[in-house]
């Protein structure tokens, strides 16, 4: 209704000029869930609450630091064998570091516990709870999910804990992708019932395979450093003491070391027990004096630095889509902060990777000479799929719906006419547009590239109307992956045509 003027004046009425517009809303903020030294802002405790950092600094602030991960040493005189002490170890700090090493920004972080309490399956997907994996249930923000520390479950709980991260992308949430991680991806394969890609394979079950991607093996990193570790990280103090012990009177019987020094090494060493002992001080004059003191923090260092590879591909989605697109498949790139996988795939190895009988198809992760470690595969677990075989195709059909689904609740109880169906259709076509022109998608024109229809007898009826019905029909062509690029030679006469 026209507003009516009873006093007479100028009167200035503004138009707007242009439609709603569709805005592409972020797509790689994953979401970690896992366990942490602490979760607090002052005195609030943030346990079960996705809180949303941008620096490891930050991240840092809210959740402290790394686990004192402990290992047991075990020496018969001669040799000695390093084992971690189970719980001691967590892996979402260390993947943290991994994820912002690899290009990541902006993500979200779901503690559920510290590093006193043990990794459980229940707190990780948090049904019982209401944390973990079910609290992100209420933020609209992130769009990928990866958790860690389900790898040290055992395989079954693992599994359990995956199928979950599924089913919150697929059917709970479907604006979001899971990246999944090997269980014991560190082994070779054996092809054979205890193949570890194999078992795997099994415990991902088979709903919602194409909101996720896995991939193998685990990483090589350079995450932790020997200045991370010292004598503290032997929970048995006293077996170290006496082998360090016996390696200084080795020295001292071979003449390489004076009796003398080789007390006053000893009564140095005799501190390693001494919890009132200044541990920088011996822990610089061990890293001095003793080739096996040294060795050992090697040897824990190298366990440690063994890390699944869901976080760096994280930080890979999102350095892809802020250089390129979401379009873009995140593969041929180079992972950061990375010596090696800790296993070597060959292409003939990889055949069963990317085409397995049953679809699952897991993602390799393989060194080339003179390029370093590179992500080699951009497929789903819904392979045998033609429509959602690659992780980039899904996630770009996410960006677009939810896109799309934000740019239309305005629209919600407009007058169901003609007006209102075509600001619909132009502010789709407006964004659809945009989409092709960056190469999101494909088509030597728009009509070979999308198609928006919203109106009455074409996707609606008369009856659609009358129930408050209003339904826009889209179709996009998005870019798919040159992934098997075949290149055919002949041999011609010569001089011939």
């Amino acid at each position: 209704m026209a507003k009516q003027y009873a006093t007479p004046g100028v009167y200035i009425e503004e138009k707007s000029a242009f439609s709603n517009s569709v805005v592409a809303v972020s797509t790689a903020i994953p979401a970690f869930v896992g366990y942490t030294e602490r979760a607090s802002a002052g005195k609030r405790d943030l346990t079960n609450t996705p809180l949303r950092v941008t620096s490891l600094v930050e991240f840092i602030s809210y959740f402290g630091g790394a686990p004192t991960t402990t290992f047991t040493l075990e020496s018969d005189g001669d040799n000695y064998s390093l084992t971690p002490d189970e719980g001691s170890n967590y892996l979402l700090f260390r993947s943290v570091q991994l994820f912002y090493a690899n290009g990541g920004g902006t993500c979200y972080i779901v503690s559920v516990g510290n590093y006193a309490t043990g990794v459980r399956a229940a707190e990780l997907i948090g049904e019982e709870t209401g944390g973990g994996i079910t609290s992100l249930l209420k933020e609209q923000e992130p769009t990928l999910l990866v958790i860690p520390d389900a790898v040290l479950l055992s395989a079954e709980e693992c599994g359990s804990v995956q199928q979950a991260m599924l089913k919150h992308c697929g059917a709970d949430t479907r604006s979001r992708f899971s990246i999944l991680d090997v269980h014991e991806g560190y082994k070779s394969r054996t092809l054979l019932d205890d193949d570890v890609v194999t078992s795997s394979r099994m415990s991902y079950g088979g709903n919602f395979l194409d909101f996720g991607a896995s991939y193998y093996p685990w990483l090589n990193t350079t995450i932790v450093s020997a200045d991370d570790l010292d004598y503290n990280n032997i929970s048995n103090a006293g077996a170290l003491v006496e082998l360090l012990n016996g390696e200084v009177d080795d020295n001292v019987s071979a003449g390489f070391v004076k009796s003398e020094k080789g007390d006053l090494i000893k009564s140095e060493i005799g501190k390693i027990e001494d919890e009132d002992a200044n541990a920088y001080s011996v822990d610089n004059l061990l890293k001095a004096v003793s080739p096996v003191y040294n060795d050992i923090l090697g040897q824990m260092k190298e366990v440690l630095n063994v890390l699944p590879p869901s976080a760096a591909i994280a930080g890979i989605y999102s350095l892809v889509d802020s250089t390129v697109g979401v379009f873009k498949a995140p593969a041929n790139v180079s992972v950061s902060s990375v010596l090696s996988p800790t296993v070597n795939i060959n292409a003939e190895e990889q055949e069963d990777l990317n085409l397995p009988l049953n679809g699952k198809a897991v993602n390799a992760i393989r060194p080339f000479v003179g390029k370093g470690t590179l992500v080699w595969g951009a497929r789903t677990l819904d392979g045998n799929s033609g429509d959602w075989r690659y992780v980039n195709v899904r996630r770009t059909m996410i960006m677009l719906e939810q896109s799309i689904k934000f740019a239309c609740e305005p629209f919600v109880f407009r007058p169901n006419d003609t007006n209102t169906w075509l600001s619909v259709r132009t502010m789709c076509s407006n964004f659809l547009r945009s989409q092709w022109q960056q190469g999101a998608l494909v088509g030597t024109s728009e009509a070979e590239a999308f198609e928006v229809e919203c109106g009455l007898g074409t996707t609606m009826t008369p009856q659609d109307v009358v129930d408050g019905y209003m339904k826009v029909s889209i179709k996009v062509a998005i870019s798919r992956p040159a992934e098997f690029i075949v290149i055919t030679f002949q041999q011609k006469m010569p001089g011939g045509e």
